[in-house]
């Protein structure tokens, strides 16, 4: 390809380009366009900058790769039939486990909804609105844990509830995430709230993530595991081949919903 020297004509080019795949490298650009990097890097700032893209390791993006620390309210109403048919395809996962741990966040809160056991279930858990939603339910016991409550979530964090985790075990977590990333992991926009996953991971015997396909490809603030630490992850049909091929290579075991 000939030279672009032009600025308005490089950043035509780059925002086609990227509206076409979604994503774009800094070498590919340059290889293009035939202009150095560092003139690609300086085309890229200044089009995240009128928040066209977003910049990414390498390159641009036309999503956001972060994670943003939304109210619950706000997340209920997003990819809910994918986050109900996730929480189905999950339950499945039960089967005969007398115990479990359901973290945080709306895809957890499904779960809850959904579950109803014909045999007696231990039902651990730092969110208020899954206890609350499981407390009438005559086969479960639930043990709340407890310290400070954070209104985005309506969920516990902190060292009360990470003190209870060191005297009990269960059979299943199925945790909610606001990131999946092949590189750097698991993850939530929450530091504090990451903690507290990290203690519930090591409580557990089996790991269960909840996420829809929109989770791919986004980093939390808080990292939580890597992904050999996960046994299960469970999606809607929605998510990437890309995603799914990487992860079962990776040694997970992708369901989906």
């Amino acid at each position: 390809m000939v030279s672009i020297k032009n600025i308005t004509d490089r950043h035509e080019y780059i925002l086609k380009k990227i509206k076409n795949n979604t994503k774009v490298t800094i070498q590919e650009l340059c290889d293009e366009m035939k202009v150095s990097s560092v003139t690609i890097r300086k085309d890229l700032k200044l089009l995240e900058e009128k928040e066209l893209l977003f910049r990414i390791k390498g390159g641009a993006s036309s999503t956001n790769p972060y994670a943003v620390d939304r109210p619950i309210l706000v997340k209920e109403t997003i990819n809910s039939e994918e986050k109900n048919r996730i929480a189905k395809a999950a339950i499945q996962m039960i089967q005969d486990t007398d115990s479990i741990l359901i973290g945080s966040g709306t895809t957890a809160y499904a779960l809850a909804r959904h579950l109803n056991p014909e045999h007696p279930l231990t039902v651990i858990t730092p969110a208020l609105k899954v206890a609350l939603e499981l407390s009438n339910k005559p086969s479960i016991e639930v043990l709340q844990l407890g310290g400070l409550i954070r209104p985005n979530s309506s969920s516990v964090a902190g060292q009360y509830a990470m003190r209870i985790l060191e005297d009990v075990s269960c059979g299943i977590l199925f945790l909610g995430v606001d990131g999946i990333d092949l590189e750097f992991g698991i993850t939530i926009s929450n530091i504090t709230e990451a903690t507290l996953n990290q203690k519930m991971l090591q409580t557990s015997q089996k790991i269960v993530i909840l996420a829809d396909s929109t989770k791919f490809g986004r980093r939390g603030l808080g990292k939580v595991c890597n992904l050999e630490d996960v046994d299960y992850i469970v999606t809607d049909n929605n998510t990437s081949k890309k995603y799914i091929l990487a992860l079962e290579e990776a040694g997970i075991q992708v369901i989906i919903a």
